[in-house]
């Protein structure tokens, strides 16, 4: 996607052809930073301090990792040493331990010597189908804001509400829940994103930052106003985004998706949840039980990061002397909550029947 009008993935190599550059999005909106990633220390560093996140981005980043670490030292002991590093990073996100076992188990039967142009051709790969899942997910999910469109009042917009960032920033390029709204605005509909904040790392700024740039309408809101809008007619869908996606449909997404599912349920907005079948993970059924939420750091729920009148950058408490916080990363949305989900196959029900018929590989490969 475009900033300023130039082009950019979300990761890239750099000019030296071995060096890989991303954006630190903890500065963003405020800043455009670009950052290189020299090793596999600076990736694993990357990746848990959230310059990069979102589960497809941090699967792609990892892979790059990978190869970062063959160019250091092709050994075995290097390559079992950045696959433990680098796994451990985050844990929710499957993506991450998908894209580090695609490339370890490649890896491990290669011969030493071709090793780093192996893994760099490995996490090429993860980029480039990373970008092409997502353009498939904006084409179905177009079609769900197409056929809102045709019900809506000449000149009216259609209202979409999401939570979190499910763009360009979050995977290489597209996005999961905003590509099909890319497509939407490209194609010429009208419509209105409502952008929830996203506390506590406050995401939606990220979103606002995508959808502005792409010139799309839209407003930020904060995180409770959703039901509020809902009640009131202001919302035609929800579509959101995940990080991992169970057999039977359950999702896990940033904190706070499942109030908002339970908001849509009792308004009867459709909620849609976009997914790349990489996040799938076919060996977890009960998201609730089974899926583990990272616990950040209490000072992401303390503090704000913003912009001084005076234009400099600020780090301010907002919480009094000595309070605890709990920082929960993630929630997950059972399957019941959920109209649909919209993959690169195409769109299906949030169940493992409906997954099955999309991905039968996907189930044959599970014991």
């Amino acid at each position: 996607m475009k900033i300023n009008g130039t082009h950019y993935r979300s990761v890239w190599l750099a000019d030296d052809g071995y060096t890989v550059e991303i954006f630190d999005q903890t500065k963003l909106p405020f800043q455009v930073q670009i950052i290189r990633l020299h090793t596999m220390q600076d990736a694993a560093i990357a990746i848990k301090e959230m310059w990069v996140r979102g589960a497809p981005l941090i699967g792609a980043v990892a892979a790059y990792g990978m190869a970062l670490a063959m160019r250091q030292e092709n050994s075995d002991e290097k390559l079992q040493q950045a696959y433990d590093i680098l796994v451990k990073t985050r844990p929710t996100a499957v993506n991450l331990k998908w894209a580090l076992e695609r490339s370890y188990r490649i890896l491990k039967n290669t011969e030493h010597a071709l090793r780093v142009e192996t893994a760099y051709r490995i996490a090429d790969e993860i980029a480039d189908e990373d970008v092409e899942l997502c353009r498939k997910i904006g084409e179905h999910g177009l079609k769900i804001i197409q056929s809102v469109a045709e019900t809506k009042p000449v000149g009216e917009a259609v209202n979409i509400l999401t939570h979190c960032n499910a763009g360009w920033l979050a995977t290489v390029d597209w996005g999961t829940a905003l590509a099909p709204i890319y497509m939407a605005h490209d194609a010429g509909i009208k419509l209105h994103v409502w952008v929830d904040e996203t506390r506590p790392r406050n995401q939606g700024g990220l979103t606002a930052f995508e959808l502005g740039s792409h010139g799309v309408p839209h407003t930020l809101i904060a995180d409770n106003a959703g039901g509020h809008l809902m009640q009131h007619g202001k919302v035609d869908l929800c579509m959101v985004g995940t990080d991992r996606t169970t057999a039977r449909g359950d999702v896990c997404n940033k904190i706070g998706t499942y109030l908002k599912a339970l908001a849509a349920k009792a308004n009867q907005v459709p909620f849609y949840v976009a997914l790349p079948s990489p996040t799938l993970d076919v060996t977890v059924w009960d998201g609730v039980k089974e899926i583990p939420i990272e616990q950040r750091s209490d000072e992401e729920q303390s503090h704000v990061y913003g912009i001084t009148p005076e234009g400099t950058r600020s780090w301010v408490n907002t919480a009094p002397q000595g309070t605890f916080c709990e920082n929960y990363a993630f929630d997950v949305t059972p399957a019941e909550f959920i109209t649909g989900l919209i993959t690169e196959r195409g769109i299906c029900a949030a169940s493992e029947e409906g997954l099955r018929a999309l991905f039968p590989d996907l189930y044959r490969q599970q014991p």
